[in-house]
């Protein structure tokens, strides 16, 4: 069992509402993996980083990664800094990943000032821009396809990565 796709970007490349709307068009189900952290911490993961801090928190996501690609079989979406992680990419080679690639501006435009967003918390326009440049080469490293999300919407995207997964 594998998922149909995996989604990657960061924050603000609308790797949820896309991946809602893709799994919808395909029939089949989405699932988000910073969903299923919190519902396995039994709290947000603004409170994990607070309580409990990030190395805790990559911890439950390596762990959520994993299972996810291995009992999952819809449209998986990944946390932005799940690609941080050498085994999680590494756990994503033979999967079908698409890259959800933003620029800046659009992703600061979605993002807001990063409420709910712990790494984006302090300096959000500036730390955005950091994580961008720092883990852009990571997401183009596990990627099988890339699309670009700037000026469109999530319904837009997910109609052009359907016809990119046709055979």
């Amino acid at each position: 069992m594998a998922p149909v796709c995996v989604l990657v970007g960061a924050p603000g490349s609308g790797k949820t509402s896309t991946g809602q709307a893709l799994a919808a068009a395909l029939g089949v189900a989405f699932r988000d993996t910073d969903a299923d952290i919190e519902t396995a911490a039994g709290k947000p993961i603004p409170e994990i980083f607070v309580d409990e801090g990030e190395e805790h928190f990559r911890t439950l996501e390596r762990d959520a990664v994993a299972t996810a690609l291995g009992e999952f079989d819809g449209v998986l979406a990944l946390g932005g800094g799940a690609i941080l992680a050498e085994s999680n990419r590494a756990a994503l080679a033979g999967h079908t990943v698409v890259y959800l690639s933003v620029e800046l501006t659009d992703a600061i435009r979605r993002v807001g000032l990063g409420a709910g967003r712990p790494l984006l918390a302090i300096n959000p326009r500036a730390t955005l821009k950091y994580l961008l440049d720092q883990r852009r080469p990571l997401y183009q490293e596990v990627a099988t396809l890339t699309v670009v999300t700037d000026g469109r919407t999530p319904e837009q995207v997910a109609e052009e990565i359907l016809q990119l997964l046709k055979p």
